[in-house]
């Protein structure tokens, strides 16, 4: 009874990881589409940060979500550096809001 009841907790986690994996790529598609990879990357500084390092910076914030959806929106200078972001107003919130979600899971 204990490997049937392992065996269906192992089968539940590994679909959760592929809805998780999918869910990634699908935010990380809209990134693409929404031009955010022109600037940043997932591990590399290009002209921006490394989402991987947004996400280790805001990872004690809990109000890191809104403040970051946000600085996407509206743009803003000073936090990474002197080149200033953008503002991105043509990406739809709720866009803005997945890719944030995704940025700070990394």
């Amino acid at each position: 009874m204990k490997s049937v009841i392992l065996s269906i907790a192992m089968v539940g986690a590994f679909v959760a990881n592929q809805a998780q994996a999918a869910d990634a790529k699908a935010a990380e598609a809209l990134a693409q589409k929404s031009g955010c990879l022109a600037c940043h990357s997932i591990q590399n500084k290009v002209v921006g940060p490394a989402y991987k390092d947004v996400a280790a910076k805001y990872k004690s914030d809990k109000g890191a979500e809104a403040k970051l959806v946000a600085k996407v929106k509206a743009g803003g200078s000073g936090v990474w550096g002197p080149v200033p972001m953008p503002a991105n107003s043509q990406v739809k919130d709720e866009d803005i809001k997945t890719i944030v979600q995704w940025i700070l899971s990394i």
